[in-house]
């Protein structure tokens, strides 16, 4: 059975098409802000990114310590800087507010290219395998303040992982991959991370626990 298919007005075109378009991909948007000719600056990236800015700075700020590799501290101020942030969505902030001088920050300098290119390769990935689930459950009041709190448990722990160890590496994945799910608006991305997240908690609690208990036995 063949049925001839009904010719489009021409005027409704352009409202049609623009209903059933798809929203621009998170990758896709950083990328052409990061190949743009301005300044590539914290500020910018919250004109661009607005509220979801929340969740991308998260991104940019765990994902050092993120990497499997021992800080050595030194990025304790990158966990504190998440702490901050991520107090504001717990009070229930819809606009995201850093100093000036943070501002001008600049976050696609030629020292993050291989950190920001490994990122944009682990979006991509998500954004293959994943697609908006209970998207319901996003930017609202409530799993706001949530997302923050997740964040400032995530960030503590790191934050308290002991120097050397790699122990702060789960902690802040976790936080990296709650904070993708939340921009892709994909539950089982932030289900993912939290899982990660909590392992984390585990593993620095039980090895801390274990350490200090032979030190004990050493006195």
């Amino acid at each position: 059975m063949s049925a001839t298919r009904p010719e489009a007005d021409p005027s409704a075109a352009p409202g049609a098409a623009k209903a059933d378009a798809s929203p621009p991909k998170v990758s896709d948007e950083l990328e052409r802000w990061l190949k743009g000719d301005h300044r590539k600056t914290v500020g910018g990236l919250i004109e661009l990114f607005e509220e979801k800015s929340f969740a991308l700075l998260f991104v940019l700020l765990l994902g050092v310590p993120a990497l499997p590799l021992p800080t050595g501290g030194v990025t304790h101020v990158f966990e504190i800087l998440a702490m901050l942030l991520a107090a504001q969505l717990v009070v229930g902030r819809h606009e995201i507010w850093v100093p000036r001088r943070w501002c001008e920050l600049e976050i696609a300098g030629p020292k993050q290219q291989k950190f920001l290119e490994g990122l944009m390769k682990l979006i991509r990935k998500l954004e293959r395998f994943s697609k908006p689930r209970l998207r319901f459950l996003f930017n609202h009041r409530l799993s706001n303040a949530v997302f923050g709190l997740i964040v400032i448990a995530g960030s503590l722990a790191a934050f308290l992982a002991p120097p050397f160890t790699g122990l702060d590496t789960l902690p802040s994945l976790g936080v990296v991959l709650i904070s993708l799910g939340v921009l892709l608006e994909d539950i089982v991305v932030v289900a993912v991370g939290l899982a990660v997240g909590v392992a984390g908690v585990v593993l620095e609690i039980v090895l801390g626990s274990a350490a200090v208990g032979g030190v004990k036995k050493l006195l």
